[in-house]
């Protein structure tokens, strides 16, 4: 398996650190808004990476932080006249739900910043003892970039030619840095913001700290693969290299894996220019299998431009797969109800069973040179022609269930669901339905709660009353 790793600008022989194991951290979002496509796409991306290491017998690890302390959630509790924490949590939700919708399975873990301070505090700490960090007059901590020799190496950018990333917190007493290229590890309290105690002052951990304490924690301080968007190359990125093995002494990750920037109409993602949208306004035009669908569509380090004629032919091309597996499972059913049902495989079965392995075969090819889903999602549509031209009513149950586990089982590593074209309900969704069901029977307007019995039971969801509470399940 070959992997493009970011740190050496090439491909690379996967060499997991312990036989058999996949340590693997994404940078998730921060939590302050409903996700947009753009972050849609490393999740899509690097849950079905993962899902491709499950399915070749590796155990995976995979770790995906939500920030949930930052400027931009301050900001959006103060124009809603609440807190952080019940922005931050609310999106988190919101943001849970739209990757239920896109089939991107949760994490192992899921750790929070605001839960892991007093780990943020123990390698700052640490930083500061090894001469790798200071303490500023006003409690601010930064890390001195020039101390760590290997900084610029993910980027490949000169140390006297950087400049701050447009991400970096910018805090009171800049003008303390000893170098303009220092970056924050902690920050002093404003009024009105949260803040925790700590050896420099009351205050908050800086943004890029967060990731390194988080992957050590869960993952150990060697970790085989980080990956996100190639906006975090820099500073991001380099910057958790610096804290990580600033700290430890080792090498933090030996595979870096970054996807290529989405842009909308070839232009990029901005809400001036009105084409910003979240994955929750495109679940309003479209099946969110549809997304995924599109998102992989491209190699994950190619640019991939959104729009709604490419949105149209993603879609087409998932009705074409969905409606061979349709047809396989009515042959199924009839071949089951039929003579056929008892009749073993034929010689011409094997013999064409035998000529789909390559399609298989095709796919893991792609996959394994550096997760090509373009060329995967290639073989999968060899794989419908095949069924479609060598399968009728005339085939045996057991050749027909193998064509259809083959369709099945690469189509499950891309996250794709076979099952109809119409979205089908979150178990969120239904929830929410549910409670608001209780709601109205507590208040007595019964006309309501059977409206909503009424149209679970139209989309399939049959609800059972009982002394434990509302259960349900899928018709």
């Amino acid at each position: 398996m070959k992997i493009f790793n970011t740190l050496s600008r090439s491909k690379e022989e996967f060499k997991p650190i312990e036989e058999g194991k996949v340590r693997m951290y994404v940078c998730g979002p921060t939590v302050y808004n409903y996700i947009h496509i753009g972050n849609a796409r490393p999740m899509i991306i690097f849950d079905t990476v993962r899902r491709y290491f499950e399915y070749k017998g590796y155990e995976v690890k995979y770790v995906s932080n939500f920030t949930d302390v930052d400027d931009k959630i301050i900001k959006k509790a103060i124009e809603d006249g609440t807190d952080s924490k019940t922005v931050s949590e609310r999106f988190i939700e919101e943001c849970k739900k739209d990757m239920e919708g896109m089939n991107v399975r949760p994490a192992t873990v899921h750790p929070k910043a605001t839960e892991e301070i007093d780990g943020m505090i123990e390698m700052i700490s640490t930083l500061i003892d090894k001469g790798l960090a200071y303490r500023a007059a006003d409690g601010t901590v930064y890390y001195r970039t020039r101390s760590f020799k290997d900084y610029g190496k993910l980027s490949h950018k000169n140390l006297d030619d950087l400049r701050s990333g447009e991400r970096e917190l910018k805090v009171t007493g800049e003008d303390q840095k000893e170098d303009p290229l220092d970056f924050v590890l902690w920050k002093p309290k404003k009024e009105g913001e949260p803040y925790w105690e700590s050896p420099w002052c009351e205050g908050r951990p800086g943004w890029h700290i967060e990731c390194s304490v988080m992957s050590k924690k869960y993952l150990g301080d060697q970790i085989d693969i980080h990956a996100g968007g190639e906006d975090l190359i820099f500073p991001h990125h380099e910057n958790e290299i610096a804290q990580s093995e600033g700290a430890s002494g080792v090498t933090f990750s030996n595979y870096w894996m970054h996807n290529a920037f989405l842009n909308i109409d070839n232009r990029k993602m901005s809400k001036s220019l009105g084409n910003f949208f979240t994955v929750r306004d495109i679940s309003e035009r479209y099946d969110l299998q549809v997304l995924r669908f599109f998102m992989l569509s491209a190699h994950y380090r190619s640019p991939l431009n959104f729009s709604d004629e490419l949105m149209e032919s993603a879609s087409n091309g998932l009705d074409r797969i969905r409606k061979c597996a349709e047809n396989l499972a009515f042959l199924i059913e009839n071949a089951k109800a039929g003579d056929k049902s008892g009749a073993g495989l034929s010689d011409a079965e094997q013999t064409l069973l035998a000529d789909s392995a390559a399609f298989v075969t095709q796919f893991e090819t792609a996959m394994e040179d550096d997760f090509n889903t373009a060329d995967a999602i290639s073989a999968v549509f060899e794989l419908v022609k095949f069924i479609n031209t060598n399968t009728s009513g005339a085939n045996s149950a057991e050749y027909l269930n193998k064509l259809s586990e083959k369709l099945t089982t690469l189509t499950d590593i891309l996250g794709i669901k076979l099952g109809g074209g119409e979205k089908e309900m979150l178990d969120s969704e239904i929830e929410d339905l549910i409670a608001q069901r209780n709601a109205a029977r507590k208040e007595k307007n019964f006309a309501r709660a059977d409206e909503i019995r009424d149209e679970l039971l139209s989309k399939g969801i049959v609800l059972e009353d009982t002394r434990e509470g509302v259960r349900w399940k899928r018709a």
